[in-house]
This record gives C-alpha cells, sequence and structure tokens, in this order.
C-alpha cells in the first residue's frame, strides 16, 4: 500500500457524515426493527431486553454490509484509504519488537518496514491532528535515519511491501 497525500479538509468532512450516517442508521434501524418485533411478538413480562439486542444486532449487520458494499465508491475514497492504511500500520505494529532487533542488526527489510510505519503514522496523525506523539515519532525518525546511515542505505516509504513482514 503507498502513501498518498491526503485532502484533509475531504477526509475529515466526509468521514464526519460516515460516523454521522452509522449513527442515524444505528439509532433509527434499532428502533424500528425492536418496536416492530415489540408490536408483533409483545412480552407479557413487560421485558423486550432480545428484541432491543436484535434489532442493534441486525442493524449493525446490514450497517457492516453497506459499507463494505460502498467501498469503492468515490466518496469513500479517503475514508477507506485511512482505514485500510491503519490495519497496515496495526500489522507492523504487532511486528515492531523483531523489526527494531533485526533493524539493530541491518536488516534492510526491517528499515523499510519502520521507515513506512513512521511516515504512514506521521500522515495519519497530521489528517487526526495528533500533534502531541509527532515529538515522539520525530525522535524515533531520528534514530532509524542514523541506522540508515549506518548501513548506507537509502529508505524510501515506497519499496514497502506487506510481504516484507512474513520474515519477522
Amino acid at each position: 500500500m503507498q502513501l498518498i497525500k491526503i485532502d484533509k479538509a475531504r477526509y475529515r468532512k466526509h468521514l464526519n457524515r460516515v460516523i454521522t450516517g452509522c449513527i442515524a442508521m444505528l439509532v433509527i434501524g434499532s428502533l424500528a426493527i425492536a418496536q416492530t418485533l415489540i408490536l408483533l411478538f409483545p412480552d407479557d413480562s413487560g421485558s423486550h431486553f432480545h428484541w432491543n439486542l436484535l434489532g442493534v444486532v441486525v442493524t449493525t449487520i446490514t450497517i457492516g454490509w453497506l459499507l463494505n458494499k460502498y467501498r469503492s465508491h468515490p466518496f469513500m475514497t479517503e475514508v477507506v484509504y485511512v482505514w485500510d492504511l491503519k490495519q497496515a500500520l496495526n500489522k507492523i505494529t504487532r511486528k515492531m519488537p523483531k523489526l527494531k532487533a533485526a533493524s539493530q542488526a541491518g536488516n534492510i527489510d526491517a528499515l523499510v518496514a519502520i521507515q513506512y510505519s513512521y511516515a504512514g503514522s506521521r500522515l495519519l496523525w497530521n489528517l487526526d491532528d495528533n500533534t502531541i506523539s509527532m515529538e515522539e515519532l520525530s525522535l524515533a525518525q531520528l534514530e532509524l535515519d542514523r541506522l540508515a546511515e549506518k548501513y548506507q542505505v537509502s529508505l524510501n516509504p515506497d519499496d514497502y511491501n506487506e510481504q516484507i513482514l512474513q520474515q519477522f
């Protein structure tokens, strides 16, 4: 997955609309399903927990299905890209202790994976206005740059491929 420049304003606008739409669908869908089931199958005890739960579960599954179905729609481009990038970075993060150890030994693939992780994190944190962690990221980047210089390697996040992680 290549890192691309995202229009922050468009991303935030679309993400907010997707979140708002999902919340509205969850509330309306859950209530509609639960109330319909309560009307059709009233419970003498007055407890309708199971119908309410079923309404939430069915609506949640429907929202997931709709998000998956429309993930290739142009409106969803930035939102889906960020979701996919977060998943890619999580895979790297789970392997980070092994990657750091291998990078200390001069493994070029480990260095590239870490560079991709840092560049992707920088992109995400800028999109989410998470500037608190940027200083820590800058320090980690300096350490990575020192390792790259030590092993005379030029690091480019575009060289990253998810297959690199299989060796760690």
